[in-house]
């Protein structure tokens, strides 16, 4: 039971940290790109698709090194 609340633990703290990530994306980094590249009118969705993408492949990669294998 303990081993199973420290990885729920590490994935709150890792939902916390990517909200946290994706708040500063939507505050600083999609302004800066609509500034910066305004021919393209739809970048705020792909780089809100890009963000989730690799904040979802960090986590699942991060959840599959904290768990290992199951050869118990």
């Amino acid at each position: 039971m303990n081993e199973r609340f420290k990885v729920f633990a590490i994935v709150a703290l890792l939902g916390f940290m990517a909200g946290i990530i994706a708040q500063l994306t939507a505050d600083y980094a999609i302004p800066w790109l609509m500034e910066v590249i305004p021919a393209l009118i739809q970048v705020k969705f792909i780089v809100s698709g890009f963000a989730g993408a690799c904040l979802t492949l960090l986590l699942v990669g991060i959840w599959a090194y904290v768990t290992g294998p199951r050869d118990r």
